[in-house]
């Protein structure tokens, strides 16, 4: 059986979203994308967050992408920590992104947060992804 990828996908749909000046994008419902996206709404590149519940067998969780004028919000997005690889970070080896431009998103033991908040919890974990 085959594994699915939930953070590359999210990456993935976020990046041809912007790419092809989309409003909204829609994500398939679990528990992780629902905690990453609403990440990404508290950091604002997302606005509103719906869960959608369709007539086939899956719901699905649909945002709207927030844009300044016309320039998203949403630059890019780099995988870090991979099913190949996992990349870990303690307390102390959180840094900022893009010169404090940009945000790590981690899973730690109390929840998926942005690096500020891991350094404010004083707590590491997995990096999953970069986002600019």
């Amino acid at each position: 059986m085959a594994q699915n990828d939930s953070i590359g996908d999210i990456i993935i749909r976020l990046k041809n979203a912007v790419r092809t000046r989309k409003e909204t994008v829609v994500f398939p419902n679990s528990k992780l994308t629902a905690s990453v996206t609403a990440v990404l709404e508290r950091l604002g590149f997302l606005e509103v967050i719906q869960k959608k519940v369709k007539k086939s067998y899956k719901n699905n969780i649909e945002a709207k992408l927030a844009y300044t004028g016309n320039v998203p919000k949403f630059r890019d997005a780099r995988r870090i920590s991979k099913f190949s690889k996992r990349i870990y970070r303690s307390i102390k080896d959180v840094s900022p992104v893009k010169n404090g431009f940009g945000h790590s998103i981690i899973s730690t033991p109390k929840g998926i947060i942005t690096d500020s908040e891991a350094r404010k919890e004083k707590v590491g974990g997995e990096v999953l992804f970069q986002v600019w």
